[in-house]
């Protein structure tokens, strides 16, 4: 008799699970009940900007989302799971249907945090997480008229570009002191908000919200600044940050991370010896990773392990290097991008224009490539971050070249 794995979220890490056993479960012991509480097909959340600039949907459709052609899957979308009857051994869905389970995966994801400013729910007030969310910026962007962004991270900067695609005029507003302050340094992000601004989004960075403010129609106008400055706006995109989806943790009486998220153990197991978590909602020996490549690691290494395919290892802190193009504009980081190595030293070259910026962080004793930030030009970003951890074979000017020239 077939066991059943139940995966709880489709969304790409939980499709990356249900892939990952249905190519390891060579014996075929498994059957997987997917339950989706969204209701379009696991999509590529990275590409919601294609999406936005006019793609069609299905455009972003994962590979074999469907599994239309594999008895041995079934997904059920728009069937969010409401409890887990960890006793039984079932889960429970909106429809009241209960579903058992030999093994169960949380894959919940997570959702858009909204600061509880003044005004943050009004009409026009939107967040930027989802297929739907973006539908409805797309019905609300009105060309020639102001936006604003709150949260000028990597989220924040894609929303921007979006809404500029949309023919608006978006500003970005982030407390920190330059754009994706926690990929980019400051040379990185400062450079990153100049070339944006040239491209018609404006940051203004350094400054936190104060409160989101209605027009006489009841709908957003205005945001008003900690400054006192108000700017013009007639939608709002909220970027910043996610909580984990744990609510399930409650009922189940699982126990949760103290940021949130279903804690697991390095192998992605909760006490329950029946339950995981993977992706965005699992709080990995209490530690939260808001990105899909360790969400894909977790998927693997439980899928190894339901599948006795060998030793799925132990979750390790995951590489968060980044290489990725923002309104036209390229960046990257890797490894030490910030320097808090001890002992660690820094290489940095910055173009006369003012178009390019790169920096490398050396170990001061062993002269280890230790990381890097590049901004305008990631031309090198392959080779350097191939040499993590080891010694330049050259001067460091050399392997920044052409990406730096002087």
């Amino acid at each position: 008799m077939k066991r059943v794995l139940v995966v709880v979220g489709h969304g790409m890490v939980g499709h990356r699970l249900v892939q990952e056993v249905r190519e390891r479960d060579r014996a075929d012991d498994w059957r997987v009940v997917v339950l989706a509480a969204e209701s379009h097909a696991a999509y590529d959340r990275i590409a919601l900007s294609a999406y936005a600039r006019g793609a069609d949907p299905t455009e972003l459709v994962l590979d074999g989302a469907s599994f239309t052609a594999d008895d041995r899957v079934e997904v059920r979308r728009a069937t969010p799971v409401t409890r887990i009857d960890r006793v039984a051994a079932a889960v429970v869905t909106a429809d009241g249907a209960r579903t058992p389970y030999d093994a169960l995966v949380l894959a919940t994801g997570a959702r858009p945090f909204v600061p509880p400013v003044p005004g943050h729910d009004l009409p026009g007030c939107h967040v930027y997480r989802t297929l739907d969310d973006v539908a409805a910026i797309r019905e609300r962007a009105r060309s020639g008229r102001p936006a604003v962004v709150i949260g000028g991270g990597l989220l924040g900067v894609e929303a921007a570009g979006a809404l500029a695609a949309l023919g608006m005029f978006p500003e970005v507003v982030e407390a920190a002191p330059w754009l994706m302050a926690v990929q980019l340094d400051e040379g990185g992000g400062r450079l990153l908000g100049r070339l944006v601004d040239g491209l018609g989004v404006r940051p203004r960075c350094g400054i936190g919200l104060s409160s989101v403010d209605a027009g006489a129609d009841g709908r957003v106008r205005s945001v008003t600044l900690a400054d006192g400055q108000v700017v013009p706006a007639d939608l709002v995109v909220f970027a910043t940050g996610v909580r984990p989806c744990d609510e399930l943790a409650v009922d189940a009486d699982l126990p949760t991370g103290e940021r949130g998220g279903f804690l697991v153990d390095a192998r992605c197991r909760t006490p329950d010896p029946r339950v995981w978590a993977v992706g965005d909602c699992a709080a990995v020996e209490g530690r939260c990773h808001g990105l899909v490549a360790p969400g894909y690691r977790m998927a693997a290494m439980v899928a190894r392990e339901l599948c006795d395919d060998g030793d799925g290892g132990a979750f390790t802190d995951p590489d968060l290097s980044t290489k990725l193009k923002l309104l036209g504009v390229e960046v990257g980081s890797f490894g030490d991008a910030h320097a808090r190595s001890e002992g660690a030293m820094e290489f940095i070259r910055s173009d006369r224009g003012g178009a390019r910026y790169a920096k490398l962080v050396l170990d001061g004793e062993t002269g280890a490539l230790l990381g890097g930030v590049l901004a305008g030009d990631t031309a090198a970003y392959a080779t350097l971050h191939s040499l993590l951890g080891s010694p330049l074979p050259g001067p460091p000017h050399e392997l920044l070249d052409p990406a730096c020239p002087l």
